[in-house]
């Protein structure tokens, strides 16, 4: 998918757990789990607007859009990390 979530690296700057943002933003952890790891298909602008507030950050530092083949070498090269 061409959108990356950064949602990690905000959490990482703030010091904050994904339980306490879940909390924080009214969203259960499992749902912010899928749209922290990219799986989610939609957000809805309530929870992103929740999840800037809570975070103090703008929609442009939790959402990035990276072209088709970038998206890809990174994909594989977090594969063959792994291996």
């Amino acid at each position: 998918m061409p959108i990356a979530v950064d949602i990690d690296v905000m959490l990482a700057r703030r010091k904050m757990s994904v339980g306490e943002l879940a909390d924080r933003v009214g969203i259960t952890p499992a749902n912010l789990a899928v749209l922290k790891n990219g799986r989610a298909k939609a957000v809805r602008f309530a929870t992103l607007a929740a999840l800037c507030e809570v975070l103090a950050c703008q929609p442009g530092d939790l959402l990035r859009w990276e072209a088709e083949g970038d998206a890809e070498a990174d994909a594989e090269a977090a594969d063959t990390a792994v291996e």
